[in-house]
């Protein structure tokens, strides 16, 4: 009893800020210096159990060397964490779980050799917009850092980082990074961090690392290119660019249909979608190349353009783009109650819809309070699209994973990447039908536009050509397409059949009144 009194007694601010309700703490100076050596260089566990605590500080204690051996899911409403100034030399890899609303984490001038891989996990700190972990001795970043969703500034200075890996781009938000005082086996990025604004590393590291053009000249390139089309438009009008046109006509979409494909994809269609969303059309496309550049962001912006534009934000229809070799088919498209639909979310962590759609409110809500203003940004646009409903959409697979659950999200499980060249294509709609067609065609010529682009603007120091044979083109054998007449494989475009569970055709595209309107340097093969 004596004991644990004296503990108790040791400990004064953390009986203060539970009988006071505090949403503040900072605990600093010579007192906890000596309390945390008699503790043998830890916190008490305690200190982790403050549920209102939004701001915690415990800094300059050189005996700190671990905030504790396990950390208990005890402060959910954690918004700023700050232990810079100790000489930890590892974190809990429980931190995200203790606190899951962690918005900006000061590690500053500590002993830290890495960080503890469930940092990174997909929706492990989905809100955690500050990471600062400058003067310590990280030897690697991992390539989950593109997990942190909301990621807007990073600060890892004065470490002992070799590389920066290039996923690091992908991080939606990032605006501001300091990797000075790092010794960079690339020496180039080396210098500029030195010296360079943060979208220039960015850029670079988005090419690969192999330098790429610079502003200038790839605004001379654009300028250029944008002259050339005026050129060749102003001929064409003319009736003296038939020649020109047929010229540059080097992609061809060729549409392979379901009696030629020997493992065709189809999706099931249960009668419960009929009062959700009952409209659902598909298509694979074999051979993008999405690895030059910024290609993938590319892609998804122009995917993001069509929602706002033809799909009326989302609410008259919704595309799904997937990586086709982690499909599994058939496909079966259903509507479950939110209790039962469970899925891996982009950059989430695996959850029940119904607790997606609750996360993502009280995210929303805390949008609207950090920049007062009524609109939120993101997936949480489109929560209301799911009121007053007592089922919700999905796509599942043959081994029973949800991959899609419009009009909110994907699956981590299907992600698009840089190295993916096969896609799976969805649209669905509560609609139309022929408005899920409309957008589809829409969707393949964007792509289609994307990859004559990528082709013509590749940089010299891109991938060779044997690693893009490798890495895409069509995968089987059996299709025997042959490369147009300047080279270029063709964009392959298969049909996929959409049927009742009976087996009864619901919808095949693309069928022979789909695709019909190209632009002239798109050719269809039927």
């Amino acid at each position: 009893m004596m004991a644990a009194a004296a503990v108790s007694e040791s400990w004064p601010e953390l009986e203060l800020a539970e009988r006071e309700r505090r949403r503040e703490l900072l605990l600093t100076g010579p007192g906890l210096e000596e309390r945390v050596k008699a503790a043998g260089g830890r916190l008490p566990p305690r200190l982790f159990t403050l549920p209102l605590l939004h701001y915690l500080e415990v800094s300059g204690c050189g005996s700190l060397r671990a905030p504790g051996p396990g950390l208990p899911p005890g402060l959910p409403q954690l918004q700023s964490l700050n232990l810079s100034g100790n000489r930890l030399r590892l974190l809990p890899a429980d931190l995200a779980r203790c606190a899951p609303r962690l918005q900006s984490l000061n590690l500053t001038g500590n002993r830290l050799d890495a960080f503890p891989a469930e940092l990174f996990l997909p929706g492990a700190l989905p809100l955690l917009s500050e990471l600062a972990a400058a003067d310590n001795c990280l030897r690697e970043l991992s390539p989950d850092v593109a997990h942190l969703a909301s990621l807007k500034t990073l600060d890892l200075s004065n470490n002992q980082l070799t590389e920066i890996p290039a996923e690091l781009a992908d991080c939606p938000k990032l605006k501001e990074i300091n990797f000075r005082g790092n010794k960079l086996r690339d020496k180039r990025l080396e210098k500029m961090v030195g010296g360079c604004q943060t979208k220039s590393i960015l850029e670079y590291l988005r090419a690969g690392g192999r330098g790429g053009r610079s502003k200038g000249r790839q605004e001379g390139a654009e300028k250029e290119d944008r002259k050339k089309r005026r050129e060749r438009k102003q001929r064409r009008e003319s009736g003296e660019g038939e020649e020109e046109v047929a010229d540059s006509a080097r992609l061809m979409l060729k549409v392979l249909h379901v009696s030629e494909n020997p493992t065709p994809l189809t999706v099931r269609v249960s009668p419960e979608v009929r009062n959700v969303r009952p409209y659902i059309v598909g298509a694979i496309v074999r051979g993008m190349d999405l690895q030059p550049g910024n290609a993938l962001r590319r892609f998804l912006n122009s995917q993001t353009k069509l929602h706002d534009d033809l799909c009326e934000k989302r609410t008259a229809a919704t595309i799904a783009t997937h990586d086709l070799q982690a499909v599994r088919g058939p496909l079966l498209y259903a509507a479950r109650p939110p209790d039962d639909l469970k899925i891996v979310p982009l950059g989430r962590k695996e959850a029940k819809a119904k607790e997606l759609v609750r996360q993502l409110q009280l995210e929303a809500e805390e949008q609207r309070k950090q920049k007062k203003r009524q609109n939120v940004s993101g997936l949480h646009r489109y929560l209301h699209l799911l009121d007053g409903k007592e089922n919700y959409p999905c796509l599942v697979d043959a081994e029973g994973d949800v991959i899609s659950f419009p009009p909110i999200t994907n699956s981590e499980k299907t992600k698009i990447k840089k190295t993916t060249c096969n896609l799976f294509l969805e649209v669905t709609s509560a609609t139309s039908l022929q408005l899920c067609k409309d957008i589809m065609d829409s969707l393949i010529l964007k792509m289609a536009e994307l990859n004559k682009s990528t082709s013509e603007n590749k940089e010299e120091d891109a991938l060779s050509g044997t690693e893009a044979d490798a890495g895409c083109g069509v995968s089987d054998p059996t299709l025997n397409l042959r490369a147009g007449k300047d080279g270029q494989c063709p964009l392959v475009v298969e049909q996929v059949r959409v049927v009742d569970l009976e087996g009864s055709l619901k919808v095949v595209y693309p069928s022979k009144a789909d695709l019909v309107t190209t632009p002239p340097y798109v050719t269809v093969v039927r």
